[in-house]
């Protein structure tokens, strides 16, 4: 009973030591995945195989429609994906989440400008820019393809444009109660026979019937969707 009494400091040591290894090879394995997520060798994808995306905005202003189209990223298995967006005070505010990628070719969900608890909402007013960010990755995690793209919502206007403002559409007069969001896409849908496209394409998503309008200089793919 003494001589276990005497080991017993050397059994808890070498546990401990066993423990410290163990949360050094997760501390380092962590880090090397979000090295090679900044600086790794991203898939290069044609054109033609990039991701169509598109955020579309409810009635009510409150939620947002995202939809990803073809999901053509060699070995990737699972697409994280995350919208940004400011609030008038200055404040970020993200919505964040992961899709598995098996047996799907589309992806959709709505997302909450806002917040639930206990099924109570609050909904975030006066937003108008943001970010919508989606991640490719394969079976261990590891980074494969990255996309990135602005949006702007707006209501009660006349011009729509992108937040970077190469793109403009003009509304023929000006709608209520329609929210719009213009964005780029990434890519184009799948049912596009458009060859190339040098700049764009671009985007407006609308809560309702996108009203009539025009975009100066710029060719259609479908009457929402416009490329040079």
């Amino acid at each position: 009973m003494n001589k276990f009494k005497k080991i017993m400091p050397f059994v808890f040591l070498g546990v401990g030591v066993l423990l410290l290894i163990l949360v050094f090879v997760f501390i380092k394995n962590k880090k090397t995945v979000e090295t090679e997520d900044d600086n790794g060798t991203l898939v290069e994808l044609a054109f033609l195989d990039r991701p169509f995306a598109s955020l579309t905005p409810t009635a009510d202003g409150h939620y947002i429609n995202l939809k990803i189209e073809k999901l053509k990223v060699p070995k990737a298995v699972s697409m994280d994906y995350e919208l940004l967006y400011s609030l008038p005070d200055g404040r970020a505010q993200g919505v964040p989440g992961t899709a598995e990628l098996k047996d799907i070719t589309y992806f959709e969900r709505k997302l909450l400008l806002g917040s639930e608890s206990n099924g109570k909402f609050r909904y975030d007013e006066g937003v108008e820019e943001g970010n919508l960010t989606i991640r490719f990755r394969d079976s261990k995690g590891k980074l494969l393809a990255k996309f990135s793209t602005k949006f702007h919502l707006q209501s009660n206007v006349t011009e729509l444009t992108s937040v970077d403002t190469n793109f403009t559409y003009t509304l023929d007069k000006k709608p209520k109660g329609i929210y719009f969001i213009t964005m780029e896409t990434f890519g184009l849908p799948t049912s596009s026979s458009v060859a190339s496209v040098t700049s764009g394409p671009y985007a407006v998503f609308a809560s309702d019937d996108l009203p009539s309008g025009s975009a100066s200089s710029w060719q259609t793919v479908s009457s929402n969707l416009f490329y040079k």
